[in-house]
């Protein structure tokens, strides 16, 4: 067979096909149904079977200021807002130490003996184990057991990003859980009272006291030395004693009254050696406003003289004018410097007397300084001593207040937000989320398990994948035959119709037009195929048994014959015959009978109830159907058919049986049938390749009993007529 018609066939056979997520779900639909059924029984079952839990919550704040009360130090800025400080918080409440306080509140331990028996005696645990009873027992006050029974059953954490701890305890009683949330609650609180707040009560009563004592110290002395300097005449100014205050200002008059004389003198030095120099450029003299001035109109007078010197001569008048007049400014600007040379000097001898006068004050009053720093060095010690115990006294006091406000940051740290309530709904298990989880992992479940099962599904489902690794062109799907269910829905979730019998799916198969359809692509095919080669005798044989080969046989046997050819069909396979029962043919000896030599095949050839179809049926069955088929009866056999249009020669499975790998040299071509969804690929391709290696001609391949769901149709129905663009 040509490439060229080898495409064609193989383009026929290329359905499209619908293999989607959805698509490949539906074809696996019941492992789906039966995982999403396996799951929500067990989830129901769970539901009935797991015990009934109820959940109260009680919870507590962390650092947060009293109401009221403003922040008073840096403890507070450090207990605000600190991840670290609600971490430890939560482990102190899951402590043993703290379990240990709540159990140990009135009513828990009772509350904890009655829950465990409860548990003991009911549920199906204690069915089982009725012993379970007597664990109770060990469940003593302040025991390892009972803390280990307990701690199991807290839930201790925060409330989202809030500094708010939740504290609840998951128990069978509303009761129960509410006593035992409640004592932990307190328990916890007044830990935090005691353990926070009594070292540094006990620290600042401390201070207290020493402040007190220190207080009546520090005034005793104070009064010692103020009558001590009542006595001596030590009176104290603003900052220190009179004496002191004096001479103090006396020494700042003076150092302001040197300064100013320095200045003076400064000044008066530089006006002089201005003067020496014939010059009036020194600051201090510049400074005079009457000096600038005349600097200002002489150096004015000087440019004019310099320019008109080059345009004048000597004698002209406007020249000796300008002269006269700058000499003039000359004398004027000498005596307003000796005038200023003058001031300086006044304000030099002023500063110079006051620096003496100053002096002999400073004399006069260090003499009384000195008097009364002898008498105040008689007291140094006292006030030494004060002194010394002020600067104790301050830091006692500002160590004492730290203290007074740790302690009720302390107790406010921490404080009830509310206490638990009895609950009135069970926390575990909620129905309706159970049962919603439940539903959404058995449908995933189920979707998992389809998806697997169909991913691992290494079957013929695909005409593509089929004709790629045998080789051999695919001429057409057959769908599959089945009779109806009888409850639709049933049907349409299972999909498991059995399978018709031989005479009832031959029956249908003439009255269904997808089935015809299929038979005449098929057909198509063949004669396609040998369009270069006639194809007169066709095997069609299978890998393995129940493929849909007998059935594919008659079916396009009769196919051909309606179109007025006459059709001959062999039964070769000659351990189970059917052709027979399923054609109701009566008489004939039968294929085993002529190849046995008993008959002329003539005599084997029986005419059906259909026209221009004959068939030799393979009458008894026997165990010697290889030798027989390969006698040379047999190929006299197949010349005789030679006079029919079209010879289909039904044999054993090639996997089972070498039948048809002997028969498969002897005819123009071999017609391969694998099934959808049961033959695998691998399989086929073996089968195929075996039968071209005893030398048949494997020139096709069809997939039958295709499931509708994933063959597509083009039915035959009225066309709605359009508008075509153009037309009227």
């Amino acid at each position: 067979m040509s490439m060229g018609s080898l495409a064609t066939v193989t383009d026929l056979a290329g359905t499209p096909r619908r293999n989607g997520l959805l698509v490949r779900l539906w074809r696996r639909r019941w492992i789906a149904g039966s995982v999403f059924l396996a799951v929500m029984v067990v989830t129901v079952a769970a539901l009935l079977v797991l015990p009934v839990s109820y959940l109260a919550n009680g919870s507590v704040i962390v650092a947060e200021p009293e109401p009221g009360v403003p922040n008073q130090s840096a403890a507070w800025a450090q207990k605000i807002g600190d991840p670290a400080d609600l971490e430890s918080q939560l482990l102190v409440v899951r402590s043993p130490r703290v379990m240990r306080l709540a159990m140990a509140m009135p009513g828990a331990h009772d509350a904890v003996l009655r829950e465990c028996r409860w548990q003991a005696g009911r549920g199906l645990l204690g069915l089982l184990f009725p012993s379970r009873e007597d664990a109770c027992d060990k469940l003593a006050p302040d025991s390892e057991e009972l803390i280990e029974y307990v701690m199991a059953r807290y839930k201790v954490g925060t409330v989202g990003r809030s500094r708010v701890i939740n504290i609840a305890y998951q128990s069978p009683l509303p009761d129960v859980a509410q006593t035992l949330a409640n004592a932990l609650v307190t328990a916890f609180l007044d830990d935090q009272k005691a353990n926070l707040s009594s070292s540094r009560e006990a620290a600042a009563a401390y201070l207290w006291q020493e402040l007190k004592q220190l207080d009546a110290e520090v005034r005793e002395n104070d009064a010692a030395i103020q009558e001590f300097r009542r006595a001596k005449g030590l009176m104290r100014g603003a900052a220190a004693p009179i004496s002191s205050e004096r001479l103090t200002s006396i020494n700042q008059q003076l150092a302001t009254a040197e300064a100013a004389r320095a200045e003076a003198a400064a000044r008066l030095r530089e006006i002089k050696a201005s003067q020496a120099r014939g010059a009036a450029d020194a600051p201090s003299v510049l400074s005079s406003r009457s000096v600038a001035d005349l600097k200002q109109q002489l150096t004015t007078v000087t440019g004019q003289l310099a320019n008109m010197a080059f345009t004048l001569g000597e004698r002209h008048p406007s020249l000796r004018a300008l002269q006269r007049e700058r000499d003039i400014l000359e004398q004027r600007l000498g005596q307003e410097v000796a005038t200023v040379a003058a001031s300086a000097q006044k304000s030099y001898d002023a500063a110079d007397a006051l620096v003496a006068s100053l002096k002999q004050q400073a004399v006069a009053i260090k003499a009384e300084v000195a008097a009364a720093t002898a008498d105040e060095a008689s007291i140094e010690s006292m006030v030494r001593s004060a002194d010394i115990k002020r600067q104790k006294y301050s830091e006692l006091y500002r160590r004492a207040s730290e203290l007074e406000t740790e302690r009720r940051v302390m107790l406010g740290s921490t404080r009830l937000v509310s206490l638990a309530e009895a609950p009135t709904r069970p926390f575990f298990p909620k129905k309706l989320p159970f049962l919603a989880a439940g539903f959404t992992f058995a449908t995933l479940l189920g979707f998992a398990a389809a998806l697997l099962r169909d991913r691992a599904d290494r079957s013929v489902r695909a005409s593509g994948d089929l004709a790629s690794v045998t080789g051999a062109p695919i001429f057409a799907e057959l769908p599959r035959v089945a009779r109806a269910a009888a409850t639709p829905v049933l049907g349409m979730m299972l999909s498991r119709q059995s399978e018709l019998p031989l005479p009832a799916a031959l029956d249908k198969a003439r009255r269904d037009p997808h089935l015809q359809d299929a038979l005449r692509k098929l057909y198509a095919g063949i004669v396609l195929a040998g369009s270069n080669e006639r194809f007169r005798t066709i095997l069609v044989t299978s890998s393995g048994p129940a493929e849909g080969k007998t059935f594919t046989t008659l079916a396009l046997a009769q196919l051909v014959a309606a179109t007025g050819r006459r059709v001959l069909v062999m039964e070769c396979d000659m351990r189970r015959p059917t052709i027979a029962t399923a054609l109701d043919l009566t008489g004939g000896p039968g294929m085993t009978a002529v190849l046995s030599g008993k008959f002329p095949l003539r005599e084997a050839v029986v005419r059906s109830g259909i026209p221009n179809l004959d068939v030799i049926p393979a009458g008894r069955p026997t165990s010697t159907s290889t030798e027989l088929l390969m006698s040379k009866t047999m190929v006299e056999a197949l010349r005789f058919a030679e006079a029919y249009d079209l010879v289909l020669i039904d044999s054993p499975p090639a996997d089972v049986l070498m039948d048809a790998h002997v028969l498969a040299k002897h005819v123009d071509g071999v017609l391969c049938c694998t099934r959808w969804g049961r033959s695998s690929i691998a399989g086929a391709a073996a089968t195929i390749e075996s039968l071209r290696a005893a030398g048949g001609n494997v020139f096709g391949m069809t997939i039958t009993m295709v499931k509708p769901d994933d063959l597509p149709f083009y039915e035959a129905r009225p066309v709605r007529p359009v508008a075509y663009l153009g037309a009227a």
